[in-house]
């Protein structure tokens, strides 16, 4: 039985890249941007979709990967799912 009252708990789980990650990662490459700036880098041609699609397919890839190991879960069929994270 799983304990809902334990905080770890989770139905889904939600990731985000903010602004200001992205804003870290620029100044670590050398490239100083401003918020505006950023935001328009990651609306411009599409990237934050795309961004969103690399994302879930790590995610699914990673639990894939756990469940494989796992002795208490069947292997996971690998089928190819990108056509269905297209959003």
């Amino acid at each position: 039985m799983t304990d809902l009252s334990k905080k770890c708990w989770r139905e889904r789980v939600t990731a985000e890249i903010t602004l200001a990650h992205i804003q870290q990662f620029a100044a670590e490459s050398g490239n100083n941007m401003s918020a505006a700036e950023v935001a328009a880098f990651l609306n411009q041609d599409g990237r934050a979709h795309h961004m969103w699609i690399h994302m879930m397919q790590a995610g699914e890839d990673y639990m894939k990967s756990i469940l494989e190991q796992s002795a208490e879960f069947p292997p996971v069929k690998q089928v190819s799912t990108h056509a269905s994270l297209v959003h």
